[in-house]
Protein backbone atom coordinates (compact mmCIF):
# COMPACT_ATOMS: atom_id res chain seq x y z
CA UNK A 1 0.00 0.00 0.00
CA UNK A 2 1.43 3.72 -1.04
CA UNK A 3 2.47 5.69 1.92
CA UNK A 4 1.91 8.85 1.73
CA UNK A 5 4.36 11.17 4.14
CA UNK A 6 4.84 14.80 3.26
CA UNK A 7 6.87 16.76 6.12
CA UNK A 8 6.44 20.41 6.43
CA UNK A 9 9.50 20.92 9.05
CA UNK A 10 10.39 24.22 9.90
CA UNK A 11 9.27 24.33 12.89
CA UNK A 12 10.88 21.10 14.21
CA UNK A 13 14.39 22.64 12.93
CA UNK A 14 13.28 26.18 14.56
CA UNK A 15 13.07 24.05 18.08
CA UNK A 16 15.94 21.84 17.33
CA UNK A 17 17.73 25.75 16.32
CA UNK A 18 23.45 15.12 3.64
CA UNK A 19 32.47 -5.85 -17.97
CA UNK A 20 35.13 -7.11 -16.55
CA UNK A 21 38.07 -4.53 -15.14
CA UNK A 22 40.84 -3.82 -13.46
CA UNK A 23 40.80 -1.53 -9.78
CA UNK A 24 43.37 0.29 -8.14
CA UNK A 25 43.72 1.96 -4.72
CA UNK A 26 44.94 5.66 -4.51
CA UNK A 27 47.66 5.76 -2.99
CA UNK A 28 46.09 8.59 -0.19
CA UNK A 29 44.40 6.44 2.27
CA UNK A 30 43.58 9.24 4.92
CA UNK A 31 40.36 10.57 4.38
CA UNK A 32 39.74 14.43 3.73
CA UNK A 33 37.25 14.77 6.68
CA UNK A 34 37.76 13.54 9.80
CA UNK A 35 35.85 14.11 13.32
CA UNK A 36 35.23 10.31 14.37
CA UNK A 37 37.67 7.81 12.79
CA UNK A 38 36.38 6.25 9.68
CA UNK A 39 37.17 3.24 7.43
CA UNK A 40 38.14 5.20 4.33
CA UNK A 41 39.74 4.08 0.94
CA UNK A 42 39.86 5.05 -2.34
CA UNK A 43 40.91 3.93 -5.86
CA UNK A 44 39.81 3.53 -9.61
CA UNK A 45 37.96 1.57 -11.63
CA UNK A 46 37.87 1.01 -15.44
CA UNK A 47 34.31 1.12 -16.17
CA UNK A 48 32.78 1.37 -20.06
CA UNK A 49 35.94 3.00 -21.12
CA UNK A 50 36.36 5.89 -18.31
CA UNK A 51 38.70 5.39 -15.67
CA UNK A 52 36.26 6.08 -12.51
CA UNK A 53 36.92 7.16 -9.43
CA UNK A 54 35.23 5.83 -5.73
CA UNK A 55 35.77 6.60 -2.03
CA UNK A 56 34.53 4.23 0.64
CA UNK A 57 33.90 5.23 4.54
CA UNK A 58 32.54 3.07 6.74
CA UNK A 59 31.61 -0.30 7.37
CA UNK A 60 27.97 -2.19 6.65
CA UNK A 61 25.11 -1.95 4.39
CA UNK A 62 26.05 0.11 1.05
CA UNK A 63 24.92 3.30 0.50
CA UNK A 64 26.14 4.53 -2.89
CA UNK A 65 26.33 8.53 -2.86
CA UNK A 66 25.76 10.16 -6.55
CA UNK A 67 26.99 13.80 -6.48
CA UNK A 68 24.56 16.39 -9.09
CA UNK A 69 26.01 18.52 -12.04
CA UNK A 70 29.69 20.43 -11.94
CA UNK A 71 30.42 18.92 -8.88
CA UNK A 72 32.53 16.26 -6.90
CA UNK A 73 32.04 14.37 -4.16
CA UNK A 74 33.70 16.52 -1.42
CA UNK A 75 31.53 19.67 -3.27
CA UNK A 76 28.59 17.90 -2.37
CA UNK A 77 28.63 15.04 0.07
CA UNK A 78 31.26 16.49 2.33
CA UNK A 79 29.15 17.53 5.28
CA UNK A 80 27.38 14.77 5.74
CA UNK A 81 29.85 11.79 4.85
CA UNK A 82 30.83 10.92 8.43
CA UNK A 83 27.48 11.01 9.71
CA UNK A 84 26.26 8.12 7.33
CA UNK A 85 29.55 6.37 7.78
CA UNK A 86 28.83 6.01 11.58
CA UNK A 87 26.19 3.22 10.88
CA UNK A 88 26.92 1.78 7.17
CA UNK A 89 29.51 1.36 4.04
CA UNK A 90 29.47 4.62 2.52
CA UNK A 91 30.49 4.49 -1.65
CA UNK A 92 30.78 7.82 -2.83
CA UNK A 93 31.30 8.07 -6.87
CA UNK A 94 32.25 10.13 -9.14
CA UNK A 95 30.82 10.28 -12.48
CA UNK A 96 32.15 11.08 -16.09
CA UNK A 97 34.32 14.04 -16.29
CA UNK A 98 33.44 15.32 -13.02
CA UNK A 99 36.61 15.66 -10.39
CA UNK A 100 38.98 12.51 -10.20
CA UNK A 101 37.01 10.56 -13.14
CA UNK A 102 38.09 10.95 -16.62
CA UNK A 103 36.30 11.61 -19.67
CA UNK A 104 35.23 9.50 -22.63
CA UNK A 105 34.10 10.37 -26.30
CA UNK A 106 30.64 11.27 -25.73
CA UNK A 107 28.05 13.30 -24.34
CA UNK A 108 26.57 12.54 -20.97
CA UNK A 109 23.46 11.21 -20.46
CA UNK A 110 21.76 9.96 -16.92
CA UNK A 111 21.28 6.39 -18.34
CA UNK A 112 24.90 6.03 -19.28
CA UNK A 113 25.96 7.53 -15.98
CA UNK A 114 23.35 5.33 -14.20
CA UNK A 115 25.08 1.81 -16.08
CA UNK A 116 28.59 3.19 -14.96
CA UNK A 117 27.55 3.25 -11.30
CA UNK A 118 26.29 -0.50 -11.41
CA UNK A 119 29.24 -1.60 -13.28
CA UNK A 120 31.31 0.27 -10.43
CA UNK A 121 29.58 -1.72 -8.21
CA UNK A 122 29.55 -5.07 -10.01
CA UNK A 123 33.62 -4.82 -10.07
CA UNK A 124 32.94 -4.24 -6.37
CA UNK A 125 30.82 -7.37 -6.23
CA UNK A 126 28.27 -5.59 -4.70
CA UNK A 127 24.62 -6.70 -5.54
CA UNK A 128 22.53 -4.90 -3.32
CA UNK A 129 22.62 -1.34 -2.21
CA UNK A 130 20.70 1.52 -1.15
CA UNK A 131 20.89 5.19 -3.51
CA UNK A 132 21.23 8.21 -2.22
CA UNK A 133 21.43 10.84 -5.35
CA UNK A 134 21.67 15.05 -5.54
CA UNK A 135 20.42 16.76 -8.06
CA UNK A 136 21.50 15.23 -11.39
CA UNK A 137 22.54 12.67 -8.85
CA UNK A 138 18.69 11.96 -8.14
CA UNK A 139 17.50 11.71 -12.03
CA UNK A 140 20.25 8.99 -12.33
CA UNK A 141 19.27 7.67 -9.42
CA UNK A 142 16.15 7.42 -10.91
CA UNK A 143 17.43 5.74 -13.80
CA UNK A 144 19.53 3.52 -12.00
CA UNK A 145 16.10 2.17 -10.45
CA UNK A 146 14.40 2.30 -13.75
CA UNK A 147 17.38 0.28 -15.65
CA UNK A 148 18.90 -1.94 -13.06
CA UNK A 149 15.56 -2.64 -10.38
CA UNK A 150 17.41 -5.95 -8.90
CA UNK A 151 20.98 -4.20 -7.43
CA UNK A 152 18.43 -1.55 -5.47
CA UNK A 153 17.47 -2.01 -2.11
CA UNK A 154 16.06 1.67 -1.45
CA UNK A 155 16.33 5.15 -2.79
CA UNK A 156 16.78 8.52 -1.71
CA UNK A 157 15.73 11.29 -4.58
CA UNK A 158 17.22 14.63 -3.45
CA UNK A 159 16.19 17.94 -5.39
CA UNK A 160 15.81 15.35 -8.11
CA UNK A 161 14.34 16.07 -11.99
CA UNK A 162 12.12 13.72 -13.74
CA UNK A 163 10.38 16.29 -16.19
CA UNK A 164 10.91 19.64 -17.74
CA UNK A 165 8.45 21.13 -16.37
CA UNK A 166 10.03 20.66 -12.51
CA UNK A 167 11.92 23.12 -13.11
CA UNK A 168 10.83 27.17 -13.79
CA UNK A 169 10.49 27.94 -17.75
CA UNK A 170 13.90 30.86 -17.23
CA UNK A 171 15.79 27.63 -16.07
CA UNK A 172 15.79 26.14 -19.58
CA UNK A 173 17.10 29.59 -21.14
CA UNK A 174 19.80 29.81 -18.45
CA UNK A 175 21.34 26.86 -19.42
CA UNK A 176 21.32 27.40 -22.99
CA UNK A 177 23.03 30.69 -22.52
CA UNK A 178 25.46 28.97 -19.56
CA UNK A 179 29.43 29.90 -19.37
CA UNK A 180 32.02 28.62 -17.03
CA UNK A 181 32.73 32.38 -15.81
CA UNK A 182 29.12 32.17 -14.58
CA UNK A 183 29.33 28.76 -12.82
CA UNK A 184 29.74 29.04 -8.88
CA UNK A 185 32.96 29.74 -7.65
CA UNK A 186 32.94 27.13 -5.12
CA UNK A 187 32.24 24.43 -7.46
CA UNK A 188 34.86 25.10 -9.70
CA UNK A 189 37.75 25.75 -6.86
CA UNK A 190 36.38 22.24 -5.78
CA UNK A 191 37.20 20.66 -9.17
CA UNK A 192 40.89 22.53 -9.24
CA UNK A 193 41.34 20.83 -6.13
CA UNK A 194 40.96 17.32 -6.93
CA UNK A 195 41.14 17.40 -11.14
CA UNK A 196 44.01 15.48 -12.29
CA UNK A 197 43.88 17.93 -15.41
CA UNK A 198 42.31 21.49 -14.41
CA UNK A 199 41.55 21.85 -17.68
CA UNK A 200 38.71 19.52 -18.07
CA UNK A 201 36.88 21.92 -15.74
CA UNK A 202 35.34 23.11 -18.71
CA UNK A 203 35.20 20.23 -20.60
CA UNK A 204 32.56 19.00 -17.23
CA UNK A 205 30.80 22.07 -17.61
CA UNK A 206 30.35 21.91 -21.51
CA UNK A 207 29.29 18.38 -21.22
CA UNK A 208 26.72 19.01 -17.86
CA UNK A 209 25.25 22.37 -19.92
CA UNK A 210 24.74 20.38 -23.32
CA UNK A 211 22.63 17.40 -21.43
CA UNK A 212 20.85 19.99 -19.38
CA UNK A 213 19.87 21.75 -22.84
CA UNK A 214 18.86 18.17 -24.36
CA UNK A 215 17.46 16.75 -21.47
CA UNK A 216 13.61 14.54 -22.20
CA UNK A 217 11.13 13.93 -19.72
CA UNK A 218 11.18 10.46 -17.80
CA UNK A 219 8.18 8.48 -19.32
CA UNK A 220 5.43 8.05 -16.90
CA UNK A 221 4.95 4.58 -17.34
CA UNK A 222 9.29 4.28 -16.83
CA UNK A 223 8.57 6.04 -13.06
CA UNK A 224 5.75 4.19 -12.37
CA UNK A 225 8.00 1.36 -13.10
CA UNK A 226 9.91 1.53 -9.62
CA UNK A 227 9.23 -0.83 -7.14
CA UNK A 228 11.90 0.09 -5.27
CA UNK A 229 10.98 2.45 -1.68
CA UNK A 230 11.78 5.56 -2.47
CA UNK A 231 12.65 9.24 -0.19
CA UNK A 232 11.81 12.21 -2.24
CA UNK A 233 13.38 15.24 -0.89
CA UNK A 234 13.35 19.17 -2.13
CA UNK A 235 14.32 22.32 0.04
CA UNK A 236 11.01 24.72 0.04
CA UNK A 237 13.13 26.97 -2.01
CA UNK A 238 14.70 24.67 -4.39
CA UNK A 239 14.72 25.06 -7.90
CA UNK A 240 12.45 21.85 -8.24
CA UNK A 241 9.13 23.04 -7.70
CA UNK A 242 6.98 21.76 -5.15
CA UNK A 243 4.65 20.28 -7.78
CA UNK A 244 7.48 18.47 -9.20
CA UNK A 245 7.91 16.54 -6.19
CA UNK A 246 4.43 15.93 -5.07
CA UNK A 247 3.76 14.50 -8.61
CA UNK A 248 6.88 12.09 -8.49
CA UNK A 249 6.15 11.04 -4.95
CA UNK A 250 2.36 9.61 -7.28
CA UNK A 251 4.06 8.30 -9.52
CA UNK A 252 6.27 6.41 -7.26
CA UNK A 253 3.92 3.85 -5.96
CA UNK A 254 6.08 3.18 -2.44
CA UNK A 255 7.11 6.70 -1.62
CA UNK A 256 7.45 9.24 0.54
CA UNK A 257 7.96 13.35 0.48
CA UNK A 258 10.01 15.40 2.64
CA UNK A 259 10.22 19.52 1.83
CA UNK A 260 12.58 20.77 4.19
CA UNK A 261 13.24 24.60 4.52
CA UNK A 262 15.96 25.81 2.27
CA UNK A 263 17.24 26.52 -1.44
CA UNK A 264 18.66 23.87 -3.62
CA UNK A 265 21.07 21.24 -1.79
CA UNK A 266 21.09 23.53 1.84
CA UNK A 267 19.54 20.73 3.49
CA UNK A 268 22.74 18.24 2.98
CA UNK A 269 25.22 20.78 3.43
CA UNK A 270 26.25 21.64 -0.26
CA UNK A 271 29.17 23.82 -0.88
CA UNK A 272 26.85 26.57 -2.86
CA UNK A 273 24.55 26.78 0.20
CA UNK A 274 26.46 26.44 3.63
CA UNK A 275 25.25 28.72 6.29
CA UNK A 276 26.33 28.17 9.66
CA UNK A 277 23.28 27.32 11.07
CA UNK A 278 22.84 24.29 9.03
CA UNK A 279 20.64 21.66 10.77
CA UNK A 280 21.06 18.77 8.73
CA UNK A 281 23.09 16.84 11.47
CA UNK A 282 19.99 17.29 13.65
CA UNK A 283 17.29 16.29 11.37
CA UNK A 284 18.00 15.37 7.55
CA UNK A 285 20.42 13.04 8.23
CA UNK A 286 18.92 11.01 11.23
CA UNK A 287 15.58 11.09 8.87
CA UNK A 288 17.29 9.76 5.67
CA UNK A 289 18.28 7.14 7.69
CA UNK A 290 15.72 6.27 9.75
CA UNK A 291 13.76 5.62 5.82
CA UNK A 292 16.82 3.52 5.17
CA UNK A 293 16.64 1.30 8.37
CA UNK A 294 12.79 0.89 8.18
CA UNK A 295 11.72 -2.88 7.28
CA UNK A 296 10.17 -3.14 3.85
CA UNK A 297 6.02 -3.56 4.56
Amino acid sequence: MKRTIILFVLALLTLVSCNQTTQSEGENNKPTITNNTLVFKNGYSEVNGIRMYYEIYGQGKPLVIIHGGGSTIQSNFEKVIPLFAKSRKVIAVELQAHGRTSDRNADLSFEQDADDVVTLLKNMKIDKADFFGFSNGGTTTLQIAIRHPKIVDKIVLGSALAKRNGVPEWFWGFMEQAKLENMPKQLKTAYKQVAPDTSGLQVMHDRDAKRMVNFKDIPDEQIKSIKAPALIIIGDKDIITPEHAIELHRQIANSELAIIPGGHGEYIGEITTLKSDTKESEFVIPMIEKFLDKKVE
